[in-house]
């Protein structure tokens, strides 16, 4: 049986197969070997079905929302569908709207467009970028780093004390860095005893483990179809209407005015849409939009509770495989006992991150990620650093072998086989012990095989 067979043989015995798993990469030692993606939390790959369902639609792709022929009254109506689906998917109220947007990081800068003058928001410092950055123009309150989840609630509490007028809670369902799932459900109640709103930043949690808004009581949620087997692009923002309705569109353009008039003077008088059109101006990711709708269903359909109890035995396969290596340290930021999905970071005594994530590649056809994680300060606290240490997303200071700011990430998913997290661990343990087989040097910020 060739490579490529065994692997499309062991797909069939994952969940949900997913396009990629029958990919041939080279080694730079010779030969090739089945490309092991284990990078999940940076973007998944495609599920077989949400490919088909977007092959099967393609010949109908028309515009939305504008024309009168039959493809576009066609498209318009699955566009409508695929809203509908992504809420029973949220478990949205009634009266939430979904916005489709570009991805997490474009949901969260559309309500930071949209919060009222004068809201304070709330923010750990340990978040995602996406979620740290995007509050600048508000009166944002930085929360320190949390080392329980108790402890993020009581955090919260105290920062909340003797608050006055809107405020706004940003918090992660699960870490990008460690995988750690935070107390939602615990920072919501605190947050909503004093009057604020929260919004869930679910990128790393929505494939792993459902998401409803009404059950968490959240007031919006913020995800990235990338993150959820679904290619193209598209994200999406739901949620309560008042604060989005009364705020100007975040993009102006097309299809957010409802009418536009011209004024003796030359100014220009505008009457945006309410509902979700105003903040979706321009022609929508229409094919992005029905890849995530089909990723919503086809998940569904896999049932969440066989696809978590899975990952869970993987994390532990995982973690048990890096207790045994040796100068393995597992990144935790809440406690050791903290239930996580399948994202976990860490660190190896005396190497640079850089340099193993490029032996992996080169030499095992593994794909991990290393460096920050687009999550400075998380790493900072979690390693020890200052503000001022050297380290960047993807691009350390130092040469190969030499100490960095800088973490290894393994994450995984759905489509994972149990034989690429056999290959990373028997990978791991064979550089540590004894070093890689080929020279690196760092190019352009990046740690590559040398010539």
């Amino acid at each position: 049986m060739s490579e490529a067979s065994a692997a499309r043989d062991e797909t069939v015995r994952t969940p949900l197969p997913v396009l990629g798993s029958d990919v041939l990469v080279p080694l730079v030692t010779g030969g090739e070997v089945p490309y092991a993606a284990l990078d999940y939390a940076a973007s998944t790959p495609a599920l077989q079905q949400v490919w088909d369902d977007i092959a099967a639609y393609a010949p109908y792709y028309g515009s939305v929302h504008r024309g009168a022929g039959y493809l576009s009254r066609l498209s318009t109506d699955l566009f409508e569908q695929n809203r509908a689906t992504v809420a029973r998917f949220l478990g949205c109220r009634p009266d939430d709207q979904v916005i489709f947007t570009r991805s997490t990081t474009d949901s969260l800068n559309l309500l930071a467009a949209a919060v009222p003058d004068g809201t304070k928001v709330f923010v750990f410092e340990t978040e995602h970028h996406a979620s740290l950055l995007p509050w600048r123009r508000s009166d944002v309150h930085c929360l320190p780093a949390p080392r329980s989840r108790t402890h993020a609630v009581e955090l919260l509490e105290r920062a909340l004390t003797g608050l006055r007028g809107p405020a706004l809670l940003c918090v992660t369902g699960a870490s990008n860095v460690t995988g750690e799932l935070w107390p939602v459900r615990e920072l919501t109640e605190a947050a909503h005893r004093r009057g604020a709103r929260v919004v869930l930043d679910a990128a790393q949690l929505v494939a792993h483990h459902p998401v409803d808004i009404a059950g968490l009581d959240v007031d919006y949620v913020a995800f990235s179809g990338h993150k959820l087997y679904a290619p193209f692009g598209s994200g999406v923002l739901a949620g309560r209407a008042d604060w989005l309705n009364r705020a100007e569109p975040y993009l102006a353009g097309g299809g957010a005015s409802k009418r536009v008039v011209r004024r003796a003077g030359g100014t220009l008088d505008v009457e945006w849409h309410t509902g979700t059109t105003r903040h979706e101006a321009g022609s929508p990711n229409v094919i992005g939009v029905h890849a995530i709708a089909s990723a919503c269903r086809t998940l569904t359909a896999a049932g969440f509770d066989r696809l978590a109890a899975r990952e869970r035995r993987m994390v532990a396969r995982v973690t048990e495989g890096l207790a045994g290596i040796g100068p393995v340290k597992v990144l935790s930021l809440l406690g050791e006992d903290c239930p996580r999905v399948s994202v976990i970071g860490f660190v190896v005594a005396g190497w640079n991150s850089s340099h193993l994530a490029a032996a992996l590649s080169a030499e095992y056809g593994i794909g991990v990620r290393d460096g920050l994680f687009c999550a400075h300060p998380l790493v900072r606290v979690l390693l020890g650093g200052t503000p001022t240490d050297q380290g960047h997303c993807g691009a350390p200071e130092a040469a190969p072998g030499e100490p960095s700011l800088n973490a290894l990430r393994v994450s995984f998913g759905a489509g994972t086989p149990d034989e690429h997290l056999e290959r990373f661990l028997t990978a791991l343990t064979e550089l540590i012990h004894h070093g890689p087989r080929w020279n690196y040097r760092t190019e352009n910020g990046r740690c590559v095989p040398a010539p």
